[in-house]
């Protein structure tokens, strides 16, 4: 059984996102960000967020390079009129998405500030109106709806589709330790009122965020 065979495909696109994920959650510690600052001072410091999204959109591009190039076998496609319901869902998720980014200041979201910015940029309050009164992370709820409603289904792109939200459930799960530190009790009170990822979704036992 070679390579080609199908039944590999998904297996090498798991461990490559595998990876993938292991680089760039490393690149996200504070180790990492003040590695750059020993070695490159303040202006590498400023310009890390830029590179980091830089370098996350082109590294994502030989794993999504790998989803259609390995050997694929269909799923499922949703009929008509079905899909019009996944796209419409599809849509209003990228519109969540430039909604949310642009609340939480999208320059900065984007590392432009920093990059731009002489001094030191001080890190934005905690969001908890607009798309965050319903959610603490909208934007994974976004991407999450986006990448299951696609209309047409394969195994390699399940395999994707499974990385990517076992990913941000992770990510979800370290940023929020990051809020709980950066916040304190304001983020612990927010925590306990709105839901992680879905919406109307009530909390029940110890709060989130490392507690």
């Amino acid at each position: 059984m070679s390579l080609d065979t199908p039944i590999f495909s998904p297996w090498i696109i798991l461990v490559s996102f595998g990876l993938y994920g292991f680089v760039h959650s490393l690149l996200a510690t504070h180790q990492a960000k003040a590695f750059v600052r020993s070695w490159f001072g303040d202006q590498g410091s400023r310009g890390y967020r830029l590179f980091y999204n830089f370098f996350a959109i082109l590294s994502f591009m030989p794993v999504l390079g790998l989803v259609g190039a390995l050997p694929d076998q269909p799923l499922y496609t949703i009929p008509f009129p079905w899909v019009l319901v996944t796209l419409a869902l599809q849509g209003l998720a990228v519109v969540a998405l430039i909604l949310g980014v642009i609340q939480t200041d999208a320059w900065q979201f984007l590392g432009i500030r920093q990059f731009a910015s002489e001094g030191q940029v001080e890190n934005s309050p905690l969001v908890v109106t607009g798309l965050y009164r319903w959610v603490r992370h909208p934007l994974y709820t976004a991407g999450l709806v986006f990448i299951w409603c696609t209309p047409a289904m394969t195994v390699n792109l399940l395999a994707l589709n499974a990385g990517l939200t076992i990913y941000i459930l992770i990510g979800a799960y370290f940023e929020e330790r990051r809020l709980v530190k950066e916040f304190g009790k304001q983020f612990q009170m927010y925590a306990k009122s709105t839901p992680m990822l879905i919406p109307g979704l009530k909390k029940s036992g110890k709060q989130s965020g490392g507690q």
